[in-house]
């Protein structure tokens, strides 16, 4: 039997396996007992296992040697692969415009910068976003073959690799832009050139305002240059499209043709990006917020109305520099309330502890988490850590197929009775396994 038919198979519950007893507990006391079918070679025959939680190992275990093979299939992910084909798709048009191989490039450089951004914000727009998930959970739920579901999950959930790749290559393509200008600048005005320099700095200062290490390391740096460098970029480019357009090479003098500039592809372009850019901001609103603080690590927070499994909330306290993104947690549409858990950790989040709002900004537009393409399948389990369970614990109240399992320290303490609640009231002992780190230690 192949792999894909054993996922397949397990999927449906019907893949022939043997079980083992395993220690499992269903709450965070200091002793459980649970009862584990065993199925034998017979499957009538049941096996009763009582077990109690082991102490927490002090014995620590040597790190397993992980081969270079599985490392590199871990890191070369399905963001990098994304990123790595669309940032190699264009360098290699690119090339080929460069050595005059291909023409169209050369006539309409502006629609190879432009081309690259408007697909960059559409990866990172919540409205584009919602509709692609809608068409996957929609069209292949369930009936596909699992390795196509998988498959569909992991390539939304590194969207992020062609947001990326289109960035970068937007900047690459303005580079050759640039350098085809100044080659023929004799026919070229000074103010297109200006504002094409300015736009290529503004297009460098968001990318690196992006990279990894400078996002992990200083958010609140990246929140704000990548937010503020991305509207000036707009602006400068709107500018930079105009002038371009307005300018007869021929006749050396300004046409500034309404029509002439609405036929060029360039125009329609920098007008998408323009508007996508724009309709996440029409739905900012100050709402009112709840906020419950059980331990100095967590903080949740409470907002009117219940919500689809697998959202992110975005909120911010001014609505404008900077907005943060946490996972919802509600048990349905129907609910009266959703919440999000904050884990006290940078400026923003303390903020919240030292100082409670009472009222705070969010865009009613929720963005699409890889939680949402939950529906494409039959069961599943989520494992989570800590705050994580923010991100995980909507799909299992929602869907009565999915199982938790959520590893943390001294949750009920730590996270409260709200969200203690939200587990016990809604997910029975045979659907829940909650890991208490801190009484049997992590193996």
């Amino acid at each position: 039997m192949s792999l894909v038919q054993h996922i397949d198979d397990a999927e449906k519950g019907v893949f022939d396996r043997h079980d083992y007893p395993i220690p499992i507990t269903l709450s965070n006391s200091t002793t459980s007992q649970s009862d584990i079918s065993h199925d034998s070679h017979h499957r009538n025959e049941k096996q009763v296992v009582k077990t109690s939680i082991p102490p927490p190992s002090t014995k620590k275990l040597a790190p397993r040697k992980v081969s270079i093979w599985i490392r590199g299939q871990l890191w070369f992910n399905t963001y990098r692969k994304l990123f790595t084909f669309v940032v190699s798709l264009n360098i290699v048009g690119v090339i080929l415009a460069a050595t005059g191989k291909w023409q169209y490039p050369r006539h309409y450089s502006g629609a190879c910068v432009l081309g690259n951004l408007l697909v960059a914000i559409l990866m990172r727009n919540e409205l584009f976003g919602r509709l692609l998930y809608l068409i996957v959970n929609t069209l292949f739920a369930k009936w596909t073959p699992l390795w196509f579901r998988l498959g569909c999950t992991s390539v939304l959930q590194h969207l992020g690799g062609i947001h990326s790749g289109c960035g970068l290559s937007g900047f690459m393509w303005l580079i050759f832009r640039m350098v085809w200008v100044f080659i023929h600048h004799k026919t070229t005005h000074t103010s297109v050139l200006v504002f094409g320099l300015i736009t290529l700095v503004i297009i460098l200062i968001t990318i690196i305002s992006a990279v990894p290490w400078v996002r992990n390391t200083h958010h609140n740096v990246f929140e704000r240059h990548h937010r503020l460098m991305g509207w000036s970029g707009i602006l400068s480019t709107w500018i930079f499209v105009i002038l371009g357009d307005s300018w007869d090479t021929n006749t050396q003098s300004w046409n500034p043709n309404g029509i002439h500039i609405v036929h060029q592809q360039d125009f329609w372009f920098v007008l998408g990006m323009t508007v996508f850019a724009v309709i996440p901001w029409f739905t900012i609103r100050e709402v009112k917020v709840d906020i419950e603080i059980p331990s100095p690590k967590v903080v949740i927070m409470r907002f009117e109305r219940g919500m689809q499994q697998g959202l992110l909330a975005r909120i911010s306290r001014g609505g404008v520099l900077e907005y943060h993104a946490f996972g919802i947690i509600s048990e349905g549409r129907h609910a009266q309330y959703h919440y999000l858990i904050c884990g006290v950790q940078g400026d923003f989040t303390r903020s919240l502890v030292e100082n409670p709002p009472q009222r705070i900004w969010t865009r009613q537009l929720k963005f699409a988490g890889v939680s949402n393409t939950s529906t494409l399948y039959k069961r599943g389990i989520r494992v989570c850590t800590g705050t994580g369970l923010g991100a995980a614990l909507s799909t299992c109240l929602q869907s009565p197929n999915w199982y938790l399992i959520w590893i943390g320290s001294d949750q009920e303490k730590t996270f409260g009775p709200t969200i203690s609640g939200l587990i016990h009231n809604n997910l029975g002992p045979e659907r829940v396994t909650l890991w208490d780190s801190k009484q049997r230690g992590v193996y």
